[in-house]
C-alpha cells in the first residue's frame, strides 16, 4: 500500500496533478478501474486524499511524512515502527495565516543553533517575551535577535547568540515584527 502512495507522491510532484484512472491502472499495475476504485475509496478513508467539489484531490496526509517514533542520540536503543504520520506544516506551524519563511544570512545566531542558509519559520507577532528570538526592525534595520530589557532602564534592547556579536541598543526605535516558531537545515 505505502509502495503505491509513493508513486502517488512521485507522480504529483512530477505533474502537479493526481494520475486519472486510466494513468492509475498503468501507475499501479492493476488491471481493472474497479480496483483502482477500491484503493481511492480506502486512501480517502485513511486521509491521504478528499474530495473537493467532487473531484478528487490530496488531502493533507498525502505529504505528510511517516512518524516512525523516537531515537536516542545518546546510546543504542532498539527502535519500534509507528503507524502514525506526521505533517511537518502542523508539527512546525502553529497559526499558517499568519506564518511566513525567511532564509538566514550571517552567523550572529550560531549559539542557539541557526545558521547560514537555515530558514526560520516566524509568526507574525507584536509582542514578544523576554528571551525568544524575534524579528525586529531597529532604527529601520531588520535583523533576527534575542529580546532583552535593560534592568535599570527598562528599555528591550537585542542580543546576538554569537560572543562576536554586540548588544544592539535603539538609537530611535525597535520594532517587534515576529518570533521564531522553528528552523529547518537541509544536510547534503
Amino acid at each position: 500500500m505505502t509502495d503505491r502512495i509513493t508513486l502517488l507522491k512521485h507522480f504529483y510532484k512530477k505533474h502537479s496533478r493526481l494520475p486519472s484512472y486510466s494513468e492509475m491502472l498503468k501507475l499501479f499495475n492493476v488491471s481493472s478501474k474497479n480496483a483502482v476504485f477500491k484503493m481511492i475509496n480506502k486512501w480517502i478513508e485513511e486521509g491521504f486524499l478528499k474530495k473537493d467539489e467532487g473531484k478528487l484531490a490530496p488531502a493533507e496526509k498525502l505529504f505528510a511524512l511517516p512518524y516512525l517514533g523516537v531515537i536516542k542520540a545518546g546510546f543504542p536503543i532498539l527502535a519500534e515502527e509507528n503507524k502514525e504520520y506526521l505533517s511537518l506544516d502542523d508539527y512546525l506551524i502553529g497559526d499558517p495565516s499568519s506564518s511566513f519563511l525567511l532564509k538566514v544570512s550571517g552567523d550572529s545566531m550560531e549559539g542557539v543553533g541557526i545558521f547560514e542558509g537555515d530558514i526560520v519559520i516566524v509568526e507574525k507577532k507584536r509582542d514578544a517575551s523576554l528571551g525568544t528570538i524575534v524579528l525586529a526592525q531597529i532604527d529601520r534595520e531588520w535583523t533576527l535577535k534575542i529580546l532583552r530589557r535593560d534592568r535599570s532602564t527598562r528599555k528591550y534592547y537585542l542580543v546576538a547568540a554569537n560572543p562576536k556579536y554586540p548588544d544592539f541598543y535603539p538609537h530611535e526605535d525597535l520594532q517587534i515584527f515576529g518570533t521564531v516558531k522553528a528552523v529547518v537545515r537541509k544536510f547534503n
